[in-house]
């Protein structure tokens, strides 16, 4: 009996919290999250299901831990810009947040259900709390820091969103380019008098970066808190992209 319990407590150390975490994101990065299953996550641990339960209660319990190690892990990277500054921070929050759902097409699903559903979890606190802190080394009034916060929350998780769709609706075959200039040829030919700005941006539209424009809006976002929020709109201008 002592035996088979110091086996059980050494597959229980080996099997962490932790391993299991980064093998949820492995199956959701691969098939999504209804190929997420205590199935096949056994299968790729090599384990039982029990060992499994024994770390996490369900797959919603697992879905949130998944979500938090990759929010953490986006937030924890460091500005390669204006380090010192709050805005340079902002920007590298933004960044972060936004490569990780590029890379993790679940990953904009899972954060839009944690911020409707379950404010008061752990992921919503901590992207909140990466941005405030920063709205307020700004020194936008405290009365005012949860408007401005929330503003950029928002245009980061939707714009980082919507651009992770837009490539997975394309999907890996089609080339961005082609695609772009396609758009664009077919804005170019609209008719002048009913979409005259859309006729106007229509290079625009081929030439943009994805991650140059998100930065850019960020940017715009910030000019506007500052301009309502500073004297003066007085802030150290932001880095260049």
């Amino acid at each position: 009996m002592a035996t088979r319990t110091r086996r059980s407590q050494r597959r229980t150390e080996a099997l962490s919290r932790e391993r299991i975490v980064e093998a949820a994101v492995e199956l959701l990065d691969a098939a999504g999250e209804g190929g997420l299953t205590f199935r096949a996550l056994t299968e790729r641990l090599a384990t039982g299901p029990g060992a499994i339960y024994w770390h996490v209660a369900n797959k919603s319990e697992l879905l949130d831990a998944a979500t938090d190690a990759v929010v953490a892990a986006a937030l924890a990277i460091e500005p390669a810009e204006s380090p010192d500054s709050p805005r340079g921070k902002i920007r590298a929050v933004a960044l972060g947040l936004f490569d990780a759902i590029d890379e993790h097409p679940w990953l904009a699903t899972q954060l839009a259900t944690q911020l409707s559903r379950s404010p008061w979890g752990s992921v919503t606190p901590r992207i909140f709390e990466s941005i405030g802190r920063q709205v307020g080394a700004v020194g936008v009034p405290e009365g005012s820091q949860f408007t401005a916060t929330s503003a950029l929350v928002h245009y980061i998780l939707g714009a980082a969103g919507q651009n992770a769709a837009n490539g997975r609706v394309l999907g890996p075959d089609v080339d961005r380019g082609e695609f772009l200039d396609a758009v664009s040829k077919a804005w170019e030919e609209l008719d002048p008098d009913d979409y005259p700005f859309t006729r106007s941006v229509a290079d625009q539209m081929r030439e943009h970066d994805d991650r140059e424009q998100f930065l850019a809006g960020i940017d715009l976002v910030l000019a506007g808190i500052t301009a309502l929020h500073l004297p003066n709109g007085q802030a150290s201008a932001p880095p260049a992209t």
